[in-house]
């Protein structure tokens, strides 16, 4: 039997022609099919040159297996997740390679109600079907219906703020030329007619497969330096760049400095307890002590869960909890299905500078300065599994707690690290914070790279 090197822990990501094609594409949408026995599934895919055909594949693996498609078009990840629910539907496909290179593409897959499906079952359920290829084919084909959700779903995430509390604002916005464009039109058009006197700066905002300005990716720090320097070119108040499918958006603040995820998610948690009191707040475990002390002054309750979407949303679920987000820059709300969404992250934060009338940088500054970060270091190790009990062995009799929740965290104290293997790429990830010592953090990440054996 064939093995499919494109199923990743959560997702579906692989390179063009060699692990993903038209053929594996009709075999996952009939997988799909035969896994969850859906009656109805949404599909959408991103603005990449071979999403159309590669989505047209999955919609005929799904037709032949008797499902009811409905296809909402170009879209981003969010639209099929907000889709999915809104259309009862059984589940929901987007096809989408999101911020990899040129020559990858993928899908992310979600259930009824846009549950995410669990990674060591569902998923492998589908995977196991595809590999087979083994399927009982209906005898009555399924229907296809084109699906416009765009204008329901803009209102939805105008939903989580108040147009009457912005004051006027200008934001300069980067699609990079993925997805985000359309769907940022149509928010901000209703929210001019509800009165909302924001100005926007586009940038890279129309959908283009060639990305001519490099792939949507903010994260990278070479992705940085035109957004940051359009920022000041315009004066604008702050910057939201999205990567290409727009689940995650990443910020500026008005001089140009880009502004780590972690400390983002420390604003989306206190506006969540401002307008939930006493709620439950889920985060990654990557960095955890802003984000606690927050939550905990705020009178919430913080709960960590493993990092990945898949997790997030199922420990959403599980607590209850109104927000959740991960320094990677996925956020997640209770009433958008549990799902993240790279457009409500800025309209959250453009209401929390209006009503407090202080600046991004502002508002960030003293959090930056209590819990200095390394951000996120990133290596190519052969053997991660050895490099972390390295690491541990090494550093055990210092820490004052050690944790094999996701990957290996260890508390010293005056000093945290947490290091994992990622669950999408070939890579092991170090972050490491600090009790207001900036100055430490090189120091300690000398240490673990040497350890690291780099």
């Amino acid at each position: 039997m064939r093995q499919l090197t494109c199923f990743k822990s959560y997702d579906i990501r692989g390179k063009l022609g060699e692990e993903l094609n038209e053929a594996i594409a009709y075999d996952i949408g009939a997988a799909v099919a035969q896994s969850m026995s859906p009656k109805s599934v949404v599909l959408g895919g991103d603005c990449r040159e071979t999403s159309a055909d590669l989505k047209a594949a999955v919609a005929q693996g799904l037709l032949d297996m008797g499902v009811n498609v409905l296809d909402i078009g170009m879209c981003g990840t969010e639209e099929v997740y907000f889709a999915t629910d809104h259309l009862n539907a059984d589940a929901g496909v987007e096809v989408t390679a999101s911020h990899n290179p040129i020559d990858y593409n993928g899908m992310k897959i979600v259930g009824r109600g846009s549950r995410p499906l669990s990674p060591e079952v569902e998923m492998t359920a589908i995977r196991k079907s595809a590999e087979r290829a083994d399927f009982t084919f209906a005898t009555v084909k399924g229907t296809l219906t084109n699906a416009n959700i765009r204008a329901d779903y803009a209102a939805k995430i105008c939903s989580f703020i108040t147009p009457s509390k912005l004051k006027p604002l200008k934001i300069l916005v980067n699609a990079g030329n993925g997805t985000a464009g359309p769907a940022f039109d149509e928010i901000t058009k209703q929210l001019a007619a509800q009165g909302a006197p924001l100005t926007f700066v586009r940038m890279d905002h129309e959908p283009d497969a060639s990305f001519p300005n490099g792939i949507p990716n903010p994260l990278l720090p070479e992705n940085q330096p035109r957004t940051a320097a359009t920022v000041v070119e315009h004066n604008v108040d702050f910057g939201v760049a999205w990567d290409g499918d727009f689940d995650r958006c990443f910020f500026f603040d008005h001089t140009g400095a880009f502004v780590d995820g972690y400390y983002i998610v420390g604003l989306l948690a206190q506006q969540a307890l401002n307008a939930h009191k006493g709620a439950t707040i889920i985060h990654d475990p990557r960095m955890v002590w802003n984000t606690q002390e927050i939550v905990a002054d705020l009178g919430g309750k913080a709960v960590q869960a493993r990092t990945g979407h898949a997790y997030q949303k199922a420990a959403m679920r599980e607590h209850g909890a109104v927000y959740g987000g991960e320094m990677s820059a996925h956020h997640y709300f209770r009433d958008f299905s549990y799902c993240d969404s790279g457009m409500i992250p800025w309209l959250m934060v453009a209401e929390l500078i209006s009503t407090t009338g202080t600046s991004l940088a502002d508002l960030i500054a003293s959090r930056k300065a209590k819990f200095p970060t390394s951000g996120e270091q990133n290596f190519t190790i052969e053997d991660p599994t050895a490099a972390l009990k390295t690491v541990e062995t090494a550093l055990a009799s210092e820490a004052q707690q050690v944790e094999h929740f996701d990957g290996l965290s260890m508390d010293f104290g005056d000093w945290r690290l947490n290091l994992r293997m990622s669950g999408t790429e070939p890579l092991v990830r170090l972050n490491i914070e600090t009790r207001g010592d900036k100055a430490a953090i090189a120091t300690h990440l000398a240490r673990v790279i040497a350890l690291l054996d780099l």
